[in-house]
């Protein structure tokens, strides 16, 4: 991984599943075990960044969820399917 962090992408960059994609790949990477320990801070690193990202993604999806479901008229009711 470390010649390689010049060549990913800006965190702030990526879609809500690419950064989950790419933060499921350093969580196996990390359980593994196998890399030096200077990768794996590295990896722990954009892990941290890439968790932090997908939360406000997240908060973000609620937030427009939120204010569809209470209207301009106040909170309503709204059938899930």
């Amino acid at each position: 991984m470390a010649a390689a962090d010049a060549s990913l992408p800006d965190v702030a960059s990526l879609s809500f599943e690419e950064a989950l994609a790419e933060l499921e790949g350093i969580v196996k990477t990390l359980e593994g075990g196998q890399g030096k320990l200077e990768e794996s801070v590295r990896a722990y690193e954009r892990g941290a960044a890439l968790r932090r990202h997908c939360e406000a993604k997240l908060a973000e999806a609620e937030q427009k969820v939120q204010a569809i479901v209470e209207g301009p008229s106040g909170a309503m009711l709204r059938d899930v399917e």
